[in-house]
Parts: C-alpha cells; sequence; structure tokens
C-alpha cells in the first residue's frame, strides 16, 4: 500500500490525523517515534532553519531535498507544504511532478499571490488570487498527480485575510468544484470560533483540514465533534520546540561557563547515535569492510 493510500486509510480509520511539521530527517525521525500519524513538510520550518521569513525566499529545489531526505529515513506519509505552487498552473503541473518522485502523499496549495507572506504576522500582506485563477491550479494538480490516492489540498486564506466566513466558503466550494480532494481552512484569530463556525457552515462533499497553531486549545475531543475535520496539522511546534531547547542549553552553557551542569539534563550522545541507526553501519561495517 503506497504512502497516500495509507493516509486516505488511516484518516477513514481514526476520523483525524496527527500530522506533524518536519524540517529535518532528524525532526522526522522524532516524530514517527512519538506516534504521528504523518509530517508535514513545513515551508515555514525549512525557512526559519535558513533563518529566513516565510516570504517565498526558499526555492523548490531547497524544499524538494528537504522532503527527499526526509522520505528516506520514515515511513510515515508526507504532506508538502508547498506555498502558492511556485507561480501559475504551469509551475504548478512541474511541481506536482516534481514531488510525487520525491515521496510525498499529499499537497496543500494555498490561494495567496506570489511572493507569499506567511500568514500568522502582525500585519503582513495576505492577498489573495482571484478564483477562477485559483481553480485553474487546483485543476492542473489534479489532472497532473500519477498516483489517485495523492491529495491535492487547497488552502484557502479568506479568513486570514479578513474578507470573512461567507468568502472563505465560497472560494472552498470553487476548489471542491476544480477537484481538491481536502480544503485546509486557516485562522489567525486567538481562539477557534471562526474555525468552528467555518466548520458548521461547511457543506462541501470534502472533509476539512487545520493548522491550530493559533487556537492550541482546539484539541482533538473538540475537532472530532465537529465532525468534518480529518486532519490536524501541527505546524510550527518542530521548529519552535528545537529553537526553545538550543536557546536555553545555549545560555546556560554561557552562563555556567561551561557544560558541566547542562551535560546532564540533554539527551546523552548514545540516543543521537541510535537516531543515526549507528548499530547498522557497525554491522555493515564488520561484514563489508576488510
Amino acid at each position: 500500500m503506497s504512502p497516500a493510500k495509507r493516509l486516505r486509510a488511516r484518516m477513514a480509520e481514526t476520523s483525524l490525523v496527527h500530522i506533524m511539521a518536519a524540517h529535518s530527517p532528524l525532526s522526522a525521525i522524532l516524530a514517527e517515534e512519538a506516534g504521528f500519524d504523518g509530517l508535514w513538510a513545513s515551508g515555514f520550518e525549512l525557512s526559519a532553519l535558513y533563518g529566513l521569513p516565510d516570504m517565498s525566499l526558499i526555492s523548490m529545489t531547497q524544499h524538494l531535498d528537504m522532503l527527499r531526505a526526509i522520505a528516506g529515513r520514515t515511513t510515515l506519509p508526507i504532506v508538502a507544504d508547498i506555498d502558492t505552487g511556485y507561480g501559475n498552473a504551469i509551475n504548478v503541473i512541474h511541481a506536482i511532478g516534481e514531488y510525487e518522485r520525491a515521496g510525498a502523499s499529499a499537497v496543500v496549495i494555498e490561494d495567496k499571490t506570489f511572493p507569499k507572506v506567511t500568514s500568522l504576522v502582525a500585519g503582513g500582506r495576505q492577498e489573495l488570487l482571484r478564483i477562477e485563477e485559483f481553480k485553474g491550479k487546483i485543476a492542473a494538480a489534479v489532472t497532473t498527480r500519477q498516483d489517485p490516492d495523492f491529495l491535492v489540498i487547497a488552502r484557502t486564506e479568506a479568513l486570514i485575510a479578513g474578507l470573512g466566513e461567507t468568502e472563505a466558503l465560497q472560494r472552498a466550494q470553487a476548489y471542491v468544484d476544480a477537484g481538491a480532494d481536502m480544503i485546509l481552512i486557516h485562522s489567525k484569530k486567538k481562539d477557534p470560533s471562526e474555525i468552528e463556525s467555518f466548520s458548521r457552515a461547511w457543506t462541501g462533499s470534502v472533509p476539512l483540514a487545520i493548522v491550530p497553531n493559533a487556537y492550541p486549545e482546539l484539541n482533538a475531543e473538540r475537532v472530532k465533534a465537529l465532525g468534518n475535520i480529518r486532519m490536524a496539522i501541527y505546524g510550527n511546534y518542530g521548529i519552535r520546540a528545537a529553537a526553545t531547547g538550543m536557546q536555553e542549553t545555549f545560555r546556560r552553557i554561557i552562563a555556567d561557563g561551561g557544560v558541566q551542569n547542562v551535560h546532564k539534563d540533554i539527551l546523552p550522545v548514545e540516543d543521537i547515535f541510535r537516531l543515526q541507526r549507528m548499530d547498522e553501519i557497525k554491522s555493515a561495517e564488520s561484514r563489508f569492510l576488510c
């Protein structure tokens, strides 16, 4: 069974899949060990890893390199964050082929103009494409995919742009008409009221996905009660957790004048060896190197 088919099956089995953001093979390995259903190949996290804002500054090549590296170290399905699709419908056709070959099980394409600005930043420019133009992108993606189980998820930023629920619903239905398998609805409100209201109003034929970063109290129990949300993507928690750990550790080392105190509070190097599969390499070395 392909990873894409497994992702669809998992959604049908559990009614809600939990997808953790990853920015490296190591973060993907840790997410798989923790028990997540899939991975979010995050543009935001990769941008942050490079110390850059999430404003279409990272190229498709850089993102694909990350995705291939992750796919080589995990068995989990990968949902690729491809922002606006790197251009118009022709660019989307090229991108879908590349992402399928790289190991993605799904892509999320958002209806912003290129270059985009990350959704949650205060005062950010949030401009949306015309509905008909974005429908063309979704139709191009659906037509191009080789695996029928590969998910094309249309993300509307209507709520992020302050255009309201009616506009968000209109756009979502138009994208379903173009062939989208799911709708990702996003909000920057600090509570989940917009998402819950949209979910209750949504009568479309496909399920919803959410990214509960700004409204973390929308937990699995509340999501399942809404009945039509099948995917929760934890979109920036990997990089935030990594930055938190490094920031605290680095500051302690400077404050303590060495590693004598922090040494006992971080993973032992033997755990890193395990994550690197060092035993497999040692075994191969003993078998094949003479």
